[in-house]
């Protein structure tokens, strides 16, 4: 059986950054991430399409969402931006 986690996700108008939203704690929290970060963390080639760029939000997401939930306990935010920084450790 295969599954497939559904993220519903934009792309900023710049196509600098993907916006989504992820949940901590039951509260939803909208969430930024740089393409850079995408770039150089996900494997997103540099200048990929919107679509690469959601496939590899989607392909990522359970790295990216434990970023999320850590820098929520951390700092509690009704937002929460990504950059390569968050994942560098």
């Amino acid at each position: 059986m295969t599954s497939k986690l559904l993220i519903h996700a934009t792309i900023s108008a710049d196509r600098a950054s993907v916006s989504f939203v992820a949940f901590s704690r039951e509260q939803a929290i909208q969430c930024n991430i740089t393409r850079k970060a995408l770039e150089q963390c996900f494997w997103a080639p540099t200048g990929a399409s919107d679509e690469r760029l959601l496939k590899a939000l989607s392909d990522g997401y359970e790295r990216i969402s434990a970023r999320v939930h850590r820098k929520f306990l951390a700092h509690p935010s009704s937002s929460i931006h990504l950059d390569v920084i968050d994942f560098s450790s």
